[in-house]
């Protein structure tokens, strides 16, 4: 499963699922939005993780697994575990890694047998990932998983697209790869540990028109084992969460019971087709304006907001209007989605490389992107907040 493939379906709602198997990471990364660390042990329980993608069934599968955290190889055994009843549901699996493991010379056997079992596996590399496991040590590990015949690319994290590391990481990738391996650019968001220094994005979209959000398009397990409709790093941590974002729990609810939800929701349709900001300017105009990931998660408390999605969204005409904007997302393919919810200036690097010429970068002090960005929807690659695989 390519990488193109794989963001390509992120607008598709309940295409795909994202799991978070733990907050524990051997690094500690100073742009880490989730809080990472070698010390941390929050994670949802193995067994009911298990129970949940065992009730992965053919007519209503997700598409995709997204596996992250936290490092979610520090779970093997889950994710071999996790991996191989998903296939048996016909549902691929996806991994982000820290690569902490790189720093050893080789892949240890129990990597190899892991890594064996997915179909997509993504590597994190920035300046902050750089600085704990050297950019050599990486490209090494991920050339070797490449050689098992799994399909790989690079989650790249920077400032921004004037950010000199991104020109510099990403031309030695085409160089070392001979521009094959393809990459998902974002950029980091004042999330986490990054709270203190990284710079906001444009959260606004402009002259209010629609900004559909294909991030509250997959459902997120979060590390309490709680199920939300959003992943946006604010609302992943929140507790207790919008009512109209939590989508159940993996204790108690399988996976039909969590996908009928994320699709019967009228106001989640709408969120998915025109934005949580269109929705507050259309219906509650005098509501002051927030970000736009603070406007979803508001909604739920805009009765006049409820109101208009539950006249316009219910029922199958709701549903063929969420299956329309998915489709529409859809068609016009993962570097679109790239420019809107990630860095635009690399959003070509998600689509399969096949060696030619890339278009020109902006100049290292090049402007800013035009494109509004929502704030921080949680990258199932988990440092950086932008568009989510």
């Amino acid at each position: 499963m390519e990488l193109a493939e794989l963001v390509g379906l992120r607008p598709v709602p309940a295409g795909g699922v994202l799991v978070t198997l733990t907050r524990r990471c051997p690094l500690r990364c100073s742009h880490c939005s989730t809080g990472s660390g070698p010390w941390v042990r929050e994670e949802p329980e193995a067994d009911a993780l298990e129970r949940f993608v065992s009730s992965f069934a053919a007519a209503d599968r997700p598409d995709v697994m997204m596996l992250t955290g936290g490092e979610p190889l520090l779970r093997p055994d889950l994710v071999a575990s996790l991996a191989r009843s998903a296939r048996a549901a016909g549902t691929r699996t996806a991994l982000l890694s820290g690569m902490f493991f790189a720093r050893s010379r080789g892949l240890s056997a129990p990597i190899r047998r892991v890594v064996r079992t997915l179909d997509h596996f993504s590597a994190s590399l920035d300046l902050p990932h750089e600085r704990e496991v050297p950019r050599g040590a990486v490209f090494r590990a991920v050339r070797e998983i490449r050689e098992l015949g799994v399909a790989v690319s690079f989650h790249l994290t920077g400032t921004g697209e004037d950010d000199p590391y991104l020109a510099d990481v990403t031309a030695d990738i085409d160089r070392t790869f001979g521009g094959t391996v393809p990459s998902l650019v974002n950029e980091v968001r004042p999330f986490g540990r990054a709270a203190s220094w990284a710079r906001p994005a444009l959260t606004v979209p402009d002259g209010g028109g629609a900004l559909p959000c294909a991030m509250a398009a997959w459902p997120v397990v979060a590390f309490d084992g709680t199920v939300l409709a959003c992943c946006n790093q604010d609302t992943v941590d929140r507790r207790p969460v919008p009512p109209h974002l939590r989508l159940g729990h993996i204790a108690r609810d399988d996976w039909s019971a969590v996908r009928t939800r994320a699709l019967g929701s009228p106001l989640l349709r709408l969120v998915r087709t025109v934005g949580p900001a269109h929705l507050r300017q259309r219906w509650s105009p005098g509501t002051p304006a927030g970000s736009y990931c603070g406007d979803c998660r508001r909604l739920g408390e805009l009765p006049e907001v409820v109101a208009a999605a539950d006249a316009l969204a219910s029922g199958a005409a709701g549903a063929l209007l969420d299956l329309t904007a998915a489709r529409r997302q859809h068609d016009q393919g993962p570097v679109t989605l790239v420019r809107r919810h990630g860095c635009a200036a690399y959003a070509d690097l998600v689509a399969a490389p096949d060696g030619g010429d890339r278009p020109q970068r902006p100049a290292a002090d090049g402007g800013r992107s035009p494109h509004p960005t929502p704030d921080g929807g949680r990258s199932p690659h988990r440092a950086a907040e932008g568009v989510g695989t």
